[in-house]
Formats: C-alpha cells, sequence, structure tokens
C-alpha cells in the first residue's frame, strides 16, 4: 500500500537512510496543496522514494533534530475552522498559531493616585479640626481666665525730704524750687487660681497743679496665683522749677507749707495662662488725692476714699 508523505519527512529521513538497495524507480503522488482556501486545490507532485524495511518507514519513530523538525511540520496542519477549510491564522517562528490578546486600556496609577489624595485629604481635615478644638479651647481658657484683674490698694507715702526755696532754673530765670524725697507703699492682690502674673506700671509720678514735682516706678516682678505682696516704690523730685504755681503757695507762721498733691500711675499685670498662646492683660489706673506738710514727719495715710481705683 502506498503512503502519502509530506515533504518534510522526506527532507529528514531522505539524507539519514542509507542506501542497502539499489534504486528503484521513483514514482510521484499528486496531492492537495495545503496552501489552498475556500476549497481551491492545486497539485504539487513530490517524489516518493521506495523503502525496502521497518527502519526505513516514515511511520517509524526517529530521534534527533530531524525528527522535531518532522513532527512540529505534522502537528501544524491540524489547526482547521469548523467548515474544514484550513485555518488562515499567523503562525509564531514555533508554528503555533498567533492568538489576539485583549489588553485593557488604562492603567491603576488613577486608583493610587485617588488613595493618595484621600490620605491627603483627611490629613488635613485632621489637622484643621485639631486647629479648630484647639482654638476653641484656648478661647475657653481666656474667657474663663479673663476676670482675675490684679487687685491694688494704696496704703501711704513716707515723705523723708520735702523743701521748698528760692532759685532758678537752668535758664537762668527765678523761681520757687521744690525738692521731694519719698516712699510709696501699696499691695497688690493676684486672685486668679490657675496662673501667676507679671506686674509693672507706668512712672509713678507725684504731682502739682499739672507739674510733676516727683516721680518713680515699679520695678518689674512675678507674682504666683492666690498671693498679695507689698510692693514699694521710691519717688524723687529735685529742684524742680514751680514757675507760676508757686506763687499761690502759702507760707504759715511756724514756716510750714502745706502743699495739695495728686499721685497717679497705672498698674499693668500679664497672665501667661498656656504659655505665650494664650494671655490675659489688665491695666489698673490709680489717682489719689493728698496734702502734704513741709513740717510733718509722720507717713500720709490714705483712706478708701482718698483713691480711685479704675
Amino acid at each position: 500500500m502506498l503512503h502519502t508523505k509530506s515533504e518534510s519527512d522526506i527532507t529528514s529521513l531522505a539524507p539519514s537512510s542509507p542506501s542497502r538497495s539499489p534504486k528503484r524507480p521513483v514514482y510521484f503522488v499528486q496531492s492537495p496543496s495545503r496552501d489552498s482556501h475556500d476549497g481551491d486545490k492545486s497539485t504539487s507532485m513530490q517524489p516518493t522514494p521506495s523503502f525496502n524495511s521497518p527502519m526505513e518507514s516514515p511511520s517509524h519513530p526517529s530521534f534527533g533534530r530531524h525528527s522535531r523538525n518532522s513532527s512540529a511540520s505534522r502537528f501544524s496542519g491540524i489547526f482547521r475552522s469548523s467548515s474544514g477549510r484550513k485555518g488562515s491564522r499567523k503562525r509564531n517562528d514555533k508554528g503555533w498559531p498567533e492568538c489576539n490578546v485583549i489588553l485593557e486600556e488604562g492603567t491603576y496609577d488613577e486608583f493610587d493616585d485617588d488613595k493618595a489624595f484621600t490620605r491627603r485629604f483627611q490629613a488635613l481635615m485632621a489637622f484643621c479640626g485639631f486647629i479648630v478644638l484647639f482654638t476653641v479651647f484656648c478661647l475657653i481658657i481666656w474667657g474663663a481666665a479673663r476676670p482675675f484683674r490684679a487687685e491694688v490698694s494704696v496704703k501711704s507715702l513716707s515723705v523723708h525730704n520735702f523743701y521748698m526755696g528760692s532759685g532758678a532754673d537752668f535758664t537762668g530765670v527765678p523761681t520757687k524750687m521744690l525738692n521731694v524725697n519719698g516712699t510709696l507703699r501699696m499691695m497688690v492682690y493676684n486672685p486668679a487660681t490657675f496662673f501667676g502674673i507679671h506686674v509693672s506700671s507706668t512712672p509713678v509720678n507725684l504731682i502739682y497743679s499739672d507739674i510733676v514735682v516727683a516721680t518713680g516706678q515699679v520695678k518689674k516682678y512675678y507674682q504666683p496665683r492666690k498671693s498679695h505682696r507689698t510692693v514699694l516704690v521710691d519717688i524723687e523730685g529735685t529742684k524742680v522749677p514751680l514757675y507760676g504755681a508757686g506763687s499761690s503757695l502759702v507760707v504759715a507762721n511756724n514756716g510750714s507749707v502745706q502743699i495739695p498733691l495728686t499721685l497717679r500711675f497705672e498698674i499693668r499685670s500679664r497672665g501667661d495662662v498656656v504659655g505665650k498662646l494664650v494671655r490675659t492683660k489688665h491695666r489698673k489706673p490709680v489717682s489719689c488725692s493728698l496734702v502734704i506738710d513741709s513740717m510733718g514727719n509722720k507717713p500720709v495715710k490714705f483712706k478708701k476714699d482718698s483713691c480711685v481705683y479704675n
């Protein structure tokens, strides 16, 4: 029985088979071409040799590079359509039909960007929420600390030196001159229950007819919460010209002079409630009226109605 052999089988087996018998006549078998399409058939003439032994038969498997090429050529033609026609798919370098791979459009980077944006937004919202809560907390603390103001009470003024006489100012104009030297004693109370205060003041002025005849300054200090402190202020005025205001002063028979004066200054307090973030500041103006006798030796004591605390 004659077998139709493919061209690849003949190529792989022909060189490897030695010639053991005399050459026989070669005949040709007409077979349909593999490259035909849509039912068209074309003839190709292929020489078919005769074989004397089973080893020479193309049906016997042979090992080696030629056999692999032959088997690849056999199986490369089995892919056919359901209609019986040969598939027209493209083949790769190994003979397998190529498949169309569906690629998804777009990337997953946009999802990563959305997650990153969400995380940033959440962090921003958390930070803003913290700022709002901290601000509300600071406002509550500030409102709770606002009513606590330093309380001031002027007690007395001790005059160490008081002298009035004639003289001349720095331009040489003759006028009455006044020398005053004394100590002011007052009490400061911090009513705050949870913070201390820093206490200072404006210049402590002793005024006669709008002329400052003596001045002093409260030294800045820190006062703890719920505490009292006695503050002493030295006031001094040397050779202060009175000009026309001195004409109203009358000297008594015993040589004493009584001068009505006004004590005026302002106490300032600052409380650091939450560091430098929350602070309370208060000002308390003080104005006291008094009369100094040049011959007196006792301190001038201030009554409750002698001073005005605004």
